[in-house]
């Protein structure tokens, strides 16, 4: 019980914690601890990483398109992002080794819970005809993908400015072995699931 409350302690003065770490300390290790019976609050599951990546195939053409949308996921995420390049060509893409197609972002700490808090509260809602993330995405080892078809979602892009619009894959790693204890975590931390 001791471990609980120490786990559970308040954050430094003057320190900023984002709302979510919070959330996950206060709440979230409470509830699963109640759920799945876990005897040490260290052994909850909780968000490990969270990977942005953002595919440009047209950046073969126009190297311009790819700066575009650098700018545009380094504005979302708080994060500069990594430009990816092909692993081999390939002549039907009329793509070739090593060129730049894609680029992204690989958030932890505080940077991640803040970007979960503004992809569950803000950004998702915004998605036209939105009816809820469904249960199906998870790969078997607790992690779980979103994708978005455009990044006007959020609220850190200038509608003005957007000169074409780029989907993304939105990758939540979590330390949970099961995809029900991983389900669970992301639905307690706000995740909007559907209601199947």
């Amino acid at each position: 019980m001791a471990q609980a409350q120490q786990a559970t302690a308040a954050p430094p003065a003057g320190r900023y914690v984002p709302r979510l770490k919070q959330a996950y300390k206060g709440e979230v290790v409470r509830q699963m601890m109640e759920r799945f019976g876990y005897k040490n609050p260290l052994a909850v599951p909780r968000l490990h990483k969270i990977v942005v990546n953002m595919g440009v195939g047209e950046a073969t053409q126009n190297i311009k398109i790819l700066d575009a949308a650098v700018e545009q996921l380094a504005a979302i995420t708080g994060q500069r992002p990594v430009v990816r390049r092909a692993r081999k060509s390939i002549a039907n893409f009329k793509i070739r080794e090593k060129m730049p197609i894609g680029c992204s972002v690989t958030l932890r700490g505080d940077r991640m819970y803040d970007f979960f808090d503004r992809l569950v509260s803000i950004a998702l809602p915004r998605v036209r005809d939105f009816r809820g993330l469904p249960t199906k995405s998870f790969d078997g080892r607790g992690n779980y993908t979103i994708g978005l078809k455009d990044q006007l979602v959020f609220l850190e892009i200038n509608y003005s400015k957007v000169d074409k619009v780029h989907g993304m894959n939105v990758t939540v790693v979590t330390t949970a072995e099961t995809d029900e204890e991983a389900r669970n975590l992301l639905a307690f931390l706000g995740m909007p699931f559907r209601k199947d």
